[in-house]
Protein backbone atom coordinates (compact mmCIF):
# COMPACT_ATOMS: atom_id res chain seq x y z
CA UNK A 1 0.00 0.00 0.00
CA UNK A 2 2.46 2.67 -1.02
CA UNK A 3 2.84 5.27 -3.72
CA UNK A 4 0.31 5.97 -6.44
CA UNK A 5 0.38 2.45 -7.86
CA UNK A 6 -1.72 0.55 -5.34
CA UNK A 7 -5.45 1.01 -5.11
CA UNK A 8 -7.13 -0.24 -1.95
CA UNK A 9 -10.30 -2.34 -2.14
CA UNK A 10 -12.51 -2.09 0.94
CA UNK A 11 -15.58 -4.30 1.26
CA UNK A 12 -18.36 -4.24 3.83
CA UNK A 13 -17.17 -0.98 5.35
CA UNK A 14 -19.02 1.79 7.16
CA UNK A 15 -18.84 5.38 5.97
CA UNK A 16 -19.30 8.45 8.19
CA UNK A 17 -19.20 12.24 7.83
CA UNK A 18 -20.90 11.93 4.43
CA UNK A 19 -20.68 15.03 2.24
CA UNK A 20 -21.10 13.83 -1.34
CA UNK A 21 -23.00 17.07 -2.06
CA UNK A 22 -19.98 19.24 -1.21
CA UNK A 23 -21.89 21.58 1.07
CA UNK A 24 -19.99 24.09 3.15
CA UNK A 25 -19.70 23.39 6.85
CA UNK A 26 -17.52 23.87 9.89
CA UNK A 27 -14.92 21.43 8.53
CA UNK A 28 -15.58 21.74 4.78
CA UNK A 29 -15.21 24.30 2.02
CA UNK A 30 -18.09 24.76 -0.43
CA UNK A 31 -17.74 22.27 -3.29
CA UNK A 32 -15.38 19.83 -1.54
CA UNK A 33 -17.06 16.43 -1.75
CA UNK A 34 -15.81 13.86 0.73
CA UNK A 35 -16.60 11.28 3.39
CA UNK A 36 -14.68 9.13 5.85
CA UNK A 37 -14.41 5.36 5.92
CA UNK A 38 -14.10 3.54 9.24
CA UNK A 39 -11.08 1.19 9.35
CA UNK A 40 -10.30 -1.66 11.73
CA UNK A 41 -7.17 -1.27 13.88
CA UNK A 42 -4.98 -3.62 11.83
CA UNK A 43 -5.70 -1.94 8.49
CA UNK A 44 -5.47 1.53 10.05
CA UNK A 45 -2.00 0.78 11.44
CA UNK A 46 -0.77 -0.60 8.10
CA UNK A 47 -2.10 2.39 6.18
CA UNK A 48 -0.61 4.86 8.69
CA UNK A 49 2.76 3.14 8.32
CA UNK A 50 2.54 3.68 4.54
CA UNK A 51 1.74 7.38 4.96
CA UNK A 52 -2.06 7.51 4.66
CA UNK A 53 -3.73 10.22 6.77
CA UNK A 54 -5.66 7.91 9.14
CA UNK A 55 -7.22 9.61 12.18
CA UNK A 56 -8.16 7.95 15.46
CA UNK A 57 -11.40 9.36 16.86
CA UNK A 58 -12.65 9.14 20.45
CA UNK A 59 -15.72 6.98 21.11
CA UNK A 60 -19.09 8.57 20.41
CA UNK A 61 -20.78 6.99 23.42
CA UNK A 62 -19.53 5.92 26.83
CA UNK A 63 -18.32 2.33 26.77
CA UNK A 64 -17.44 2.38 23.07
CA UNK A 65 -13.86 2.15 21.82
CA UNK A 66 -11.85 4.60 19.71
CA UNK A 67 -12.36 4.23 15.98
CA UNK A 68 -10.14 4.93 12.99
CA UNK A 69 -11.19 6.95 9.95
CA UNK A 70 -9.67 7.79 6.60
CA UNK A 71 -10.96 10.86 4.81
CA UNK A 72 -11.74 10.14 1.15
CA UNK A 73 -12.05 12.90 -1.46
CA UNK A 74 -14.67 12.61 -4.20
CA UNK A 75 -13.49 14.43 -7.32
CA UNK A 76 -15.15 14.75 -10.70
CA UNK A 77 -12.14 16.44 -12.29
CA UNK A 78 -10.46 14.23 -14.87
CA UNK A 79 -11.85 10.70 -14.67
CA UNK A 80 -14.92 10.68 -12.39
CA UNK A 81 -15.44 7.89 -9.87
CA UNK A 82 -17.80 5.02 -10.55
CA UNK A 83 -20.72 5.37 -8.14
CA UNK A 84 -23.59 2.90 -8.01
CA UNK A 85 -26.67 2.69 -5.79
CA UNK A 86 -27.78 -0.94 -5.32
CA UNK A 87 -31.28 -2.05 -4.33
CA UNK A 88 -33.18 -5.32 -4.51
CA UNK A 89 -34.53 -4.09 -7.86
CA UNK A 90 -31.13 -3.45 -9.48
CA UNK A 91 -28.33 -0.94 -9.84
CA UNK A 92 -28.55 2.80 -10.47
CA UNK A 93 -25.42 4.61 -11.68
CA UNK A 94 -24.82 7.96 -9.98
CA UNK A 95 -23.11 10.97 -11.52
CA UNK A 96 -21.94 14.39 -10.37
CA UNK A 97 -25.52 15.65 -10.07
CA UNK A 98 -27.02 12.60 -8.36
CA UNK A 99 -24.23 11.26 -6.11
CA UNK A 100 -25.43 13.45 -3.22
CA UNK A 101 -28.27 10.96 -2.65
CA UNK A 102 -25.69 8.93 -0.67
CA UNK A 103 -25.76 11.69 1.97
CA UNK A 104 -29.33 10.87 3.00
CA UNK A 105 -30.04 7.19 2.32
CA UNK A 106 -29.99 4.38 4.88
CA UNK A 107 -27.06 2.14 4.00
CA UNK A 108 -26.86 -1.65 4.39
CA UNK A 109 -23.41 -2.14 2.82
CA UNK A 110 -20.58 -0.21 1.16
CA UNK A 111 -17.83 -1.60 -1.07
CA UNK A 112 -15.27 0.77 -2.57
CA UNK A 113 -11.94 1.26 -4.23
CA UNK A 114 -9.77 4.17 -3.16
CA UNK A 115 -6.73 5.33 -5.05
CA UNK A 116 -3.73 6.90 -3.38
CA UNK A 117 -2.23 10.24 -4.36
CA UNK A 118 1.27 10.90 -3.04
CA UNK A 119 1.71 14.56 -2.08
CA UNK A 120 4.56 16.67 -0.75
CA UNK A 121 4.22 20.33 0.30
CA UNK A 122 6.53 22.50 2.39
CA UNK A 123 8.62 19.59 3.61
CA UNK A 124 5.60 17.48 4.59
CA UNK A 125 4.31 14.48 2.63
CA UNK A 126 1.63 11.83 2.76
CA UNK A 127 -0.98 9.97 0.81
CA UNK A 128 -4.42 11.40 0.10
CA UNK A 129 -7.28 9.01 -0.62
CA UNK A 130 -9.47 9.58 -3.67
CA UNK A 131 -12.62 7.63 -4.47
CA UNK A 132 -12.27 5.49 -7.59
CA UNK A 133 -15.43 3.39 -7.21
CA UNK A 134 -18.22 2.97 -4.67
CA UNK A 135 -21.16 0.58 -4.54
CA UNK A 136 -23.74 1.53 -1.90
CA UNK A 137 -26.44 -1.01 -1.05
CA UNK A 138 -29.56 0.58 0.38
CA UNK A 139 -31.19 -0.61 3.56
CA UNK A 140 -34.70 -1.37 2.32
CA UNK A 141 -37.64 -1.91 4.61
CA UNK A 142 -40.10 -4.75 4.07
CA UNK A 143 -42.80 -2.48 2.59
CA UNK A 144 -40.41 -0.87 0.11
CA UNK A 145 -39.53 -4.33 -1.15
CA UNK A 146 -43.17 -5.44 -1.23
CA UNK A 147 -44.53 -2.43 -3.12
CA UNK A 148 -41.43 -1.33 -5.04
CA UNK A 149 -42.55 -2.83 -8.37
CA UNK A 150 -45.97 -1.16 -8.38
CA UNK A 151 -45.93 2.01 -10.53
CA UNK A 152 -47.11 5.29 -9.02
CA UNK A 153 -50.28 6.79 -10.49
CA UNK A 154 -49.50 9.95 -12.44
CA UNK A 155 -45.77 9.68 -11.71
CA UNK A 156 -42.91 9.39 -14.15
CA UNK A 157 -41.56 5.90 -14.72
CA UNK A 158 -38.24 6.93 -13.19
CA UNK A 159 -37.19 5.93 -9.70
CA UNK A 160 -36.67 8.87 -7.29
CA UNK A 161 -32.91 8.27 -7.05
CA UNK A 162 -32.51 8.77 -10.78
CA UNK A 163 -31.91 12.14 -12.36
CA UNK A 164 -33.29 13.23 -15.74
CA UNK A 165 -31.87 11.19 -18.59
CA UNK A 166 -32.39 7.67 -17.27
CA UNK A 167 -35.21 5.42 -18.38
CA UNK A 168 -36.30 2.71 -15.97
CA UNK A 169 -36.52 -0.63 -17.79
CA UNK A 170 -37.08 -3.96 -16.08
CA UNK A 171 -33.70 -4.96 -14.64
CA UNK A 172 -31.62 -2.19 -16.20
CA UNK A 173 -31.18 1.55 -16.54
CA UNK A 174 -30.56 3.12 -19.91
CA UNK A 175 -28.99 6.56 -20.31
CA UNK A 176 -30.54 8.88 -22.89
CA UNK A 177 -28.60 11.98 -21.92
CA UNK A 178 -26.06 14.20 -23.58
Amino acid sequence: MSGNDKNVVLEGVRIVYRNFEGREGQYNREGDRNFAVVLDDELAEAMMADGWNVKTKPPREEGDENFNTLSVAVSFKGRPPTAVLVTSKGRTPLDKESIDIIDIVDIANVDMIIRPYQWAVSGKSGIKAYLQAIYVTLEEDVLSKKYGDIPEIGAQTQRPALEQGYIDLPGEDVWEGN
